[in-house]
Parts: structure tokens; C-alpha cells; sequence
């Protein structure tokens, strides 16, 4: 029997963690809330869907742009331009499956054999995969934990070694929350540009925030736009995560090596999908608000109920969909709290340490995912979980 490809055997297992944990369990006679999948529990709003059922009726069902059909490229651009301060053109985007395909395609294009890309810890699990089968190593560097989860430059710089070749951010961050300030991204700016590092930058919830939090895209910093490639979709802010629908924003010294990967993947995305995501772009930013707004208000009641609960501290996220709260308090570890949870109150929170290391004592709690209404459910199972501790 012929061989598995080392990059399946000599990589790491995927995990898709609790989700999976879950997914396993019998349901019969158990109502289990689900609070461990960044799902966004609100509707594709209209606008958007007839649009796609307009582009379907007008014949858009054949091949079209590898990189994305121009009309669609040139709104991104022009999106790209005035809300992350990028100076791109229609020619410096490309259309993909989701970020997930923009992530994959940057890493596969700029990370060579043994090459290392330094993740910050509590990182997204599903980019360690990306790095290990392009070949790459990932390696970690710690977030300032006692400090919100802060950048800072000593944690990062101590894992550069002449093999790194790129930073990877999240940007708001998933799992914690944070909304990274303008001084935290030049010390990564400053990091990428004097060791001559790309940097990729998954910005996915760029426009999911909150208390007057205002994002900024790496790349907009001098220096940054020819070495970052930018990712972004219209998965969680325009409850668009079916849809499959992303793109990246990059020099234009970077769009034919990404492309040689997207090419030789999917081809181009689908086509009369992109008529949609025009809609979205193009359409009234109250449909956008109205689900950001109705985020908040879940926000603000989940952690003010997480930090009711003995043991447990949760700061306010600035942006995503996500509660980070610290349990260090119990004395549980994350992954055991996370199962025992599941156990005694059928309700799905994700092990903080599923983001590594410095994840542990946290759970990540997803507030995005469901009703005002089933969050209160969640939130009462939870207090008396904690209580009975």
C-alpha cells in the first residue's frame, strides 16, 4: 500500500477542539447551547441574498476573472482605501474562498522548507496547519498576559532567529478580544522591517467593534504595504461564514505568486456569488451596524454575568464575538473546565489552552452565536456550575 505525502503524516493532527468534542456526544433528551463556534447566529441580510439571486437569473454561472471579476475588485479597493487606509488598486486584490483560502495561498507563496513563521500566543489554531503544510514551522511567541494580552516587543523579538520569515496577526483577535492600538502594531511594524519579515495579517473582524474601538490595518503603516499581505472576509460582520467569500489586499510585487496559488487550487471563486458580495459592500452600512449593535448588547450582558461567577474575571472584548474570561480563580484547568461544563450543564465553551499555552485558565465564550435569550440560559448554567465548584 503506497504511502501517505509527508505533509499529512509528519504534520499536525487537525483539531477543530471542543466543536468536535461536542459534535461526538448522543443529543437525544440533552439541549446542549452552543458557545464554542464563531458562528454568527444572525441572517445574510436581504440585500445581499437577492442580489446573488439576481446574478443567477442574469446568467453569471460560468467562469470569470481568476482574480476576483473587476467590479467586485474595484469596491474591495476602494473599501480597502478609505476604511483601512490602504493605497491599493483593483489590481492589488484577490477574491477568494474565505480568508481561510487568502491565508493558505500567503503562506504557501511566501514560506519555504524549514522556514519559521513566529504566531502570537493565544494564537488561531487553524493557521498552525497552513504553516506545517507549506512546509514552514510555527513558532510561538507569548502575548503580555498581565497586560490585556498586550504586544510587546521583547516576547517577539527573543524568536526571531535566522530562519524566521514572517509574523503572523490577528487583528481584532481571536481568542481575546483585543483590538491591537497603533503602538502595539509598529512594534511588529518595526520587528517586520528591520529583520526584512513579511507579515500576514488576518483582519476577519475588522469591522465587529466596540466602546469607540477603531481597528487599524498593519499595511497602513509606512513601510508596511509591500511586505504585509492583508486578509479579510465577509464571514463574520456581514454573517456571511457559508458564503465562503474573502479576499486579500497586497502589493502589487506579491499578486502573481498568490494567484499561482489560488489558480491551482479553486480556479476563481464563484462567480455569481461575487454580485452579492458587491450588495454587501455597496449597501447600507445600518444592516452591518444593526448586527454589531445586537453583538454589543450580548457582549455587555455575558460579561457582566461571567464576572458574577466565583472564580471568574472577563474583560470587556473590544471587538469579535468573543468572551475571554480568565477562570485561573477555580483552580480548573481550561481544557478540564471546558469538559466538565459539557458535562454537568450541557453547555460548549472552548479550552482557552485550544490557543495554546498562554490560553490556559481562560475559556473562550462566543457570544455571537446565539439569541440574547439562549445566551441567558447559558449564562444561568454556567453560574451554577461555577457556584457549585
Amino acid at each position: 500500500m503506497p504511502s501517505f505525502a509527508k505533509r499529512i503524516t509528519h504534520t499536525s493532527k487537525k483539531s477543530y477542539g471542543m466543536v468536535a468534542k461536542a459534535a461526538a456526544l448522543p443529543t437525544e433528551g440533552r439541549d446542549i447551547i452552543h458557545l464554542e463556534l464563531g458562528q454568527p447566529i444572525h441572517d445574510t441580510p436581504d440585500h445581499i441574498k437577492d442580489a446573488a439571486i439576481q446574478a443567477l437569473r442574469d446568467g453569471h454561472v460560468h467562469y470569470s476573472d481568476l482574480q476576483g471579476i473587476l467590479p467586485l475588485r474595484e469596491a474591495m479597493a476602494e473599501k480597502v482605501r478609505s476604511y483601512n487606509g490602504i493605497d491599493v488598486s483593483a489590481s492589488e486584490i484577490v477574491v477568494t474562498n474565505g480568508l481561510t483560502q487568502a491565508s493558505f495561498a500567503a503562506f504557501m507563496a511566501l514560506l519555504d522548507h524549514d522556514q519559521e513563521c513566529i504566531l502570537l500566543e493565544p494564537y488561531y489554531p487553524q493557521h498552525v496547519g497552513k504553516i506545517e503544510m507549506a512546509g514552514g514551522k510555527p513558532v510561538m511567541a507569548p502575548l503580555d498576559r498581565e497586560n490585556g494580552f498586550a504586544i510587546r516587543r521583547d516576547l517577539i523579538e527573543k524568536h526571531i532567529t535566522p530562519k524566521t520569515r514572517m509574523i503572523a496577526i490577528v487583528n481584532p483577535c481571536n481568542p481575546t478580544g483585543r483590538v491591537y492600538t497603533r503602538e502595539e502594531l509598529q512594534v511588529v511594524a518595526d520587528l517586520a522591517i528591520e529583520h526584512d519579515l513579511w507579515v500576514i495579517a488576518d483582519e476577519v473582524y475588522e469591522q465587529i467593534l466596540f466602546d469607540n474601538a477603531r481597528h487599524i490595518s498593519i499595511a497602513s503603516l509606512p513601510g508596511m504595504k509591500e511586505r504585509t499581505v492583508t486578509m479579510f472576509a465577509f464571514t463574520k460582520a456581514y454573517a456571511m461564514d457559508g458564503w465562503r467569500l474573502g479576499y486579500i489586499a497586497a502589493d502589487q510585487s506579491l499578486i502573481s505568486a498568490l494567484m499561482k496559488i489560488t489558480t491551482t487550487e479553486v480556479t476563481h471563486v464563484n462567480t455569481f456569488i461575487q454580485h452579492a458580495a458587491i450588495a454587501a459592500l455597496k449597501g447600507p452600512a445600518s444592516a452591518l451596524q444593526d448586527m454589531v449593535d445586537d453583538d454589543c448588547r450580548k457582549r455587555d450582558m455575558v460579561v457582566s454575568r461571567l464576572n458574577q461567577m466565583p472564580g471568574v474575571k472577563c474583560a470587556r472584548p473590544e471587538g469579535t464575538i468573543y468572551a475571554f474570561p480568565d477562570i485561573s480563580g477555580t483552580g480548573l484547568s481550561a481544557q478540564a473546565a471546558a469538559d466538565a461544563i459539557l458535562e454537568k450543564v450541557d453547555v460548549v465553551v472552548e479550552a482557552g489552552s485550544f490557543y495554546g499555552t498562554a490560553g490556559e485558565h481562560h475559556l473562550r465564550v462566543c457570544f455571537g452565536s446565539q439569541s440574547h435569550e439562549r445566551l441567558e440560559e447559558a449564562m444561568d448554567r454556567l453560574g451554577r456550575f461555577f457556584n457549585d465548584l
